[in-house]
């Protein structure tokens, strides 16, 4: 049975059929609370290419490795007008913790209800130690001035990414 989400494209069926986002598709728009709980919205990079990066945890090793590679890349993704935003599940005060601790530079935003995390298909079954769960599939994305993907990857893996990203994106 399809669980009803706010995206009309996004559809999760019993957790197992999640929906990807691919190139050419419009991003879904979204406001979350960022690490001090104040709004963002995808709407306010409108004009601007932004990487959108969906990561199951906070202050875990991998997703400590992956913030501080985009944290040590930002100054280089900036320059060639690209902005970072962080989204999972995680409240706002895990994440102001995270930002702290690591120094992180750009905006975390949470999700915990994970309605943003499904329509853009990055929360269903994933593969983890050999075994299937259901969780945040670590995913990234490039959005142009107009709100559309212009970069669709999924599982990616949290060391080296941001350097495969750089060359993909010749930054």
């Amino acid at each position: 049975m399809s669980r009803p989400l706010s995206h009309p494209w996004a559809t999760v069926q019993g957790m197992t059929d999640t929906h990807r986002l691919g190139t050419g598709d419009p991003a879904p728009d979204f406001t979350l609370p960022d690490a001090d709980g104040k709004p963002v919205s995808l709407s306010d990079y409108r004009g601007r290419k932004v990487i959108v990066y969906f990561y199951p945890a906070a202050s875990t090793p991998g997703c400590t490795k992956q913030a501080c590679d985009f944290r040590d890349n930002l100054a280089e993704l900036n320059e060639a007008g690209l902005d970072v935003i962080g989204i999972s599940p995680d409240k706002p005060a895990k994440l102001a913790k995270f930002r702290d601790n690591e120094k992180l530079t750009f905006p975390l935003l949470s999700d915990p209800d994970r309605e943003v995390l499904q329509a853009w298909g990055a929360f269903g079954e994933k593969t983890m130690y050999g075994k299937t769960i259901t969780g945040v599939i670590r995913s990234t994305f490039l959005v142009d001035e107009q709100g559309i993907i212009q970069l669709a990857q999924y599982n990616v893996r949290a060391t080296g990414h941001v350097a495969k990203l750089r060359r993909d994106l010749s930054v």
